[in-house]
């Protein structure tokens, strides 16, 4: 019998109560929820734990303990069981990241013992469309990478890597996990990319993760060559027409506040702000 309230590593069985918990928020929740709906509840497959927060036998929040901690529909006292767990274990993750309010009440409990961060970016808008735009053509010549075109776009995909978070992603174990994660988004058909006539990218982006009821676009870049020509709104556009016709009604994706530019872009084609996500990295 479970306590009045408790968290729990969430098993196999309870997979159907975690999609409902996921369903509640589907646009927020995507990347998770994605990563669920293929994976399963078991942490080999999932590439972490799914912890359970229960109120009176009701499992109400998650909170997602993998290379990223990841809160989800998370209230006040869940951040606070979550915050409990994550310190006993200690820091594994190389972010903590989700909406901004429960993200913020998690750092904020975890930094004396986690901390310093090396970067936090504490309001990142998220942005939401179900629409192309009327205003912006779609670049006809963005379209999916091809299996055979790894070594085309893995550099553009290292180089957007590591101006955005600031570290490059083949530290560590030599970019192994992910040039993985950039096959499988190759391979399932969610990768996009625009190359010149010597076959270099211009412009990129990817469907990040997907459900029938919401998308994320992710890894956005323009070739720095290409930069203020008009590039990014037509190639976003593309993208996005991509989206909404194969993969889910509701096209989402977060960008940091400071980044002017592609915030402007993004509201060209169509994309308003909801909410806000805030990341903290190590």
């Amino acid at each position: 019998m479970l306590t009045q309230t408790t968290t729990r590593v969430l098993e196999p069985s309870d997979l159907d109560a975690a999609l409902a918990v996921l369903d509640r928020e589907p646009v927020a929740n995507a990347f998770v929820a994605s990563r669920v709906r293929v994976a399963g509840l078991d942490p080999w497959r999932l590439g972490g734990e799914m912890w359970g927060w229960y109120e009176d036998g009701m499992l109400k929040s998650l909170c997602y303990a993998g290379a990223n901690l990841v809160p989800i529909c998370a209230t006040p006292r869940a951040v606070r069981g979550f915050a409990d767990r994550a310190r006993r274990g200690g820091r594994r993750c190389s972010s903590i990241v989700g909406p901004a309010e429960p993200t913020a009440q998690l750092w904020r409990l975890l930094e004396p013992s986690w901390g310093p961060a090396r970067d936090v970016r504490a309001h990142q808008p998220l942005m939401v469309t179900d629409r192309l735009p009327a205003a912006v053509t779609p670049d006809p010549f963005v379209r999916r990478i091809r299996k055979d075109e790894m070594e085309t776009i893995m550099p553009a995909c290292v180089a957007m890597f590591t101006e955005e978070v600031g570290v490059s992603p083949m530290a560590g174990d030599g970019g192994l996990l992910y040039q993985a994660r950039v096959a499988e988004l190759v391979g399932s058909g969610r990768s996009f990319a625009r190359l010149d006539q010597d076959g270099k990218v211009v412009f990129k982006a990817e469907i990040g993760a997907a459900t029938a009821h919401a998308c994320q676009i992710q890894g956005v870049w323009v070739a720095p060559e290409y930069r203020g020509r008009g590039v990014a709104a037509p190639g976003m556009a593309a993208v996005l027409r991509y989206a909404l016709a194969d993969v889910a009604p509701v096209v989402s994706l977060y960008v940091n506040d400071f980044n002017t530019a592609a915030r402007a872009t993004y509201r060209r084609v169509g994309f308003q702000e909801v909410g806000a996500f805030m990341s903290v990295l190590f």
